[in-house]
């Protein structure tokens, strides 16, 4: 058995979800592979493929009491178990991981996935973030990031050394996996999905204006919603809210679901107007399945569309922009649709494959355990 890894992120979910394939990899490669989490309704997953263990977080904000609980925690299990390496996800990972890394003398890897709340509203709560980030990614042997612009602005904030920083490609998504459907879809009832927490910063609020609009001229056009409902965040929308859209008959809420490929074959195309992410994977997913994409012209989600080519991009916190996108996608035929949607798998395929990610981690660890 080689060197050991552990895999830590802020919940059991988004390990199931977003890092499954890449343990899987590196135990094929021969690494013994730890996975530490909160425990919720994934972990018992986990654990029938992994050595899993739990870890307690409060993910309600930055709370010094709280999050010391949480670096006392990672560092007693870093000095149990002794893993080689630790690949870090989500923010109270990336900096309590990683300080108690190096309090065990674990070398550690980071992913920044995506700057959240914290950074695109200027707040004390900023501030402190990014000074723990300063003082925890200092302590990082390898900082991947998932596009250019967030690795910049943590190069030029003084937040991580250049020399460390490398790029990845989002999470990447299995383009076996998640491969174009043969279903036939109505030519005059264009169906519009949005894949996301139900937040407001996800442009859920703009995705409900524009569904306003068009469907004003376009009555069949329809609209759905698919994520979780009043998670701890602070720009989270709450049930009620979600339950006065759909009794306007604006959109229909499909909830959450394990098999979202499913939801994304039924669809026409997906939806995405957040103000800013990592590289999102619901739209890597959505390509990849080739089906056209309209999402905003920020960071993270320009990363994945080529304007007019796989799909269209609008601008940020403008509804009226986004419905004009809507429109220009109703307005094609279904064979220009089709044609945007395998664009976007060839893409996904060239640039965005899980793979690439898998294989630059097999070679960050090998230079660094």
């Amino acid at each position: 058995m080689g060197a050991r890894v552990a895999i830590i992120s802020n919940t059991s979910w988004n390990i199931f979800n977003f890092r499954l394939n890449l343990a899987r990899a590196l135990r094929t490669y021969g690494y013994e592979v730890i996975l530490i989490a909160p425990r919720d309704e994934y972990s018992e997953r986990l654990s029938r493929e992994f050595e899993y263990h739990d870890i307690y977080m409060s993910n309600k904000g930055t709370n010094p009491i709280e999050d010391l609980k949480t670096t006392i925690g990672f560092y007693k299990l870093f000095s149990q178990l002794k893993p080689s390496v630790i690949l870090s996800y989500t923010i109270k990972p990336n900096i309590y991981g990683n300080i108690a890394g190096k309090l065990s003398n674990v070398k550690s890897i980071n992913n920044i996935s995506g700057l959240g709340t914290a950074f695109i509203q200027e707040s004390l709560i900023t501030k402190v973030v990014k000074q723990l980030y300063k003082y925890s990614l200092s302590k990082s042997s390898r900082v991947f990031f998932q596009n250019g612009d967030d690795k910049e602005l943590f190069i030029d904030k003084r937040l991580v050394k250049n020399a460390t920083c490398d790029l990845v490609p989002g999470s990447g998504v299995d383009s076996q996996k998640f491969q174009p459907s043969i279903l036939e879809h109505s030519s005059t009832q264009i169906k519009f999905l949005l894949i996301a927490r139900m937040l407001w910063d996800k442009g859920v609020g703009e995705f409900i204006e524009s569904a306003r609009i068009i469907k004003e001229k376009y009555p069949n056009a329809s609209f759905y919603l698919l994520g979780a409902i009043g998670v701890e965040n602070s720009t989270a929308i709450q049930r009620e809210q979600i339950e006065a859209w759909e009794a306007e008959g604006i959109i229909k809420y499909l909830g959450i679901s394990d098999n979202v490929k499913e939801v994304i074959e039924e669809v026409d195309c997906i939806v995405l107007p957040s103000y800013r992410e990592g590289v999102p994977r619901s739209l890597l997913e959505a390509a990849s399945m080739a089906k056209p994409i309209i999402t905003t012209n920020v960071v993270g989600c320009k990363e994945v569309v080529d304007d007019g080519i796989n799909g269209f991009l609008c601008e940020a916190k403008n509804a009226k922009d986004l419905a004009r996108q809507i429109e220009k996608m109703i307005l094609l035929s279904s064979y220009e649709r089709e044609e945007m949607g395998w664009a976007g798998r060839a893409k996904i395929i060239n640039e965005f494959d899980e793979k690439i990610v898998i294989d630059k981690y097999i070679t960050a660890i090998k230079e660094i355990a």
